[in-house]
């Protein structure tokens, strides 16, 4: 039997899904079409022979009354023919007692035993004059069996009949069922079928720009197939959407990097000729080397933060945001000496709390900071505010937001520039000629959202930008 189960298995495996369904639904029907037809052809069976047992029953009643009194004896023996009554025999109880003339129907121990009441009547096959008969053996009294037998041959052909054309149906519902299990499979596995052909296609040519095509229909009332297609279209458009970022940072980048590593290669070159340049020159070029070697070095340390799409979770712990503002604060005052700065917490937002990275939510703040100074003329403050508000909401239940403001009285984000401030690389005309790579923005809305915060930009009242950072 394990050897049994060991090819099963193996053939199993070796059979791709679409075989198995299709053998396994044919399989399923056939099995109940042929069970179908088994119970059909019992339930004719018995239905023809308990007709036939009842006529016998009948027959032997009407014996019975007629002959109640009367010794062994052959009763009627007529019936070797179908249109025939039943022939009918008296037999004692004792074999001393038959009588002279011999019987028509077969007496054997059992009719004996009838005859004394030790066996109850039954109904037994016999053949008689080469032709298939049916006999009840059935108690007369006075230690005396009554035998009736009936011609069965045509219950007989007709149970063979009956077997016949249910062998057909049988073999029909079979031939249905292969056709059937070929059909499920075919059309269950249909979306099944176009997922594999997007993805050999997608690992083929390399774009996951391919979608299967769904089938029409209400959402809510998609199989567990369709759904798992139309969730793989999603994953297919999330995956478009990375391969198109990842190749726009690319892109981005190379085109950043190119000016300063151009630059870089000509300072480079020129101080390898130090012997014909004057210490002037020789030094104005080295301070160069070394400030575009800062640059390099920070776009590419801020592209690798920016590859980093979520925080890593053993390094979260309960920062306190306003020390971090207030840290923050402090830092750019000794960056940006010429630009002063005004911090404001409210009571209520001094000692919360939210999970994070303390160095990761230290950048976001900075590069807000920074950001504002850039852009705000010498000797107009930044302003710094960090407040705290009850929320409600039946999803999310109750508790503190927290919303930290970062704006400056410079010239503002123009509202062709809003949808763009936070992309990879872009700048607005007004800061084309400022220190930067236009990654600062991009980076603090990623470090937010991987906190759970939402980063926003917005034009100030009375001129400037605002930077909205939201916990919730």
């Amino acid at each position: 039997m394990s050897g049994v189960r060991r090819l099963g298995r193996r053939w199993r495996r070796r059979r791709p899904l679409r075989t198995r369904l299709a053998v396994a639904a044919s399989a399923a029907v056939a099995l109940v079409a042929v069970g179908v037809c088994t119970a059909a052809f019992f339930v004719i069976r018995y239905e023809m022979f308990h007709q036939l047992d009842l006529n016998l029953t009948q027959s032997a009643t009407r014996v019975i009354q007629e002959n109640r009194d009367g010794g062994p004896q052959v009763v009627a023996g007529e019936c070797r023919y179908l249109s025939a009554p039943a022939c009918a025999q008296i037999v004692p109880a004792l074999p001393a007692e038959d009588p002279a003339a011999p019987y028509l129907l077969p007496v054997s121990a059992p009719v004996r035993e009838v005859a004394t009441g030790d066996r109850a009547p039954y109904f037994s096959n016999i053949t008689l004059s080469g032709k298939p008969m049916r006999m009840l053996t059935t108690h007369l009294g006075d230690d005396k069996a009554l035998q009736v037998a009936l011609r069965s041959d045509s219950v007989e052909k007709g149970v063979r009949q009956a077997a016949g054309l249910l062998a057909v149906m049988g073999a029909a519902g079979v031939l249905l069922a292969a056709g059937l299990g070929y059909w499920v499979s075919r059309t269950g596995l249909a979306p099944v079928a176009r997922l594999t052909a997007t993805a050999e296609r997608i690992a083929s040519t390399r774009d996951p720009r391919h979608r299967i095509e769904l089938p029409p229909g209400s959402p809510g009332r998609q199989d567990e197939v369709t759904r798992l297609a139309a969730s793989f279209n999603t994953m297919l458009g999330e995956l478009e959407q990375s391969v198109t970022a990842q190749r726009r940072l690319v892109a981005d980048a190379s085109h950043e990097l190119r000016t300063p590593l151009t630059a870089l290669r000509t300072n480079a070159e020129l101080l390898a000729r130090a012997d014909r340049l004057t210490d002037t020159q020789r030094d104005r070029a080295a301070g160069a080397l070394a400030r575009q070697l800062r640059e390099v070095t920070g776009l590419v340390n801020d592209l690798i933060e920016l590859a980093r799409d979520e925080e890593p979770t053993p390094l979260l712990e309960e920062v306190r945001i306003a020390a971090l503002a207030e840290h923050a604060v402090a830092a750019a005052r000794a960056h940006w000496p010429s630009t002063p700065f005004t911090l404001h917490i409210a009571p209520d937002a001094a000692e919360t709390v939210r999970p994070g990275v303390p160095a990761r939510l230290t950048r976001l703040l900075t590069n807000l900071l920074d950001n504002a100074a850039k852009f705000s003329p010498e000797g107009l403050p930044v302003e710094v505010e960090l407040t705290a508000s009850r929320r409600t909401g039946s999803g999310s239940g109750s508790g503190e937001r927290l919303e930290l403001t970062v704006r400056d009285h410079g010239p503002g984000i123009t509202t062709e520039d809003l949808p763009y401030v936070f992309d990879r690389f872009y700048r607005a005309e007004t800061a084309r000629a400022l220190p930067g790579s236009g990654l600062g923005l991009a980076m603090a809305r990623q470090i937010a959202r991987a906190h759970g915060a939402e980063l926003t930009a917005e034009q100030a009242q009375g001129g400037g930008a605002l930077f909205r950072l939201t916990f919730e």
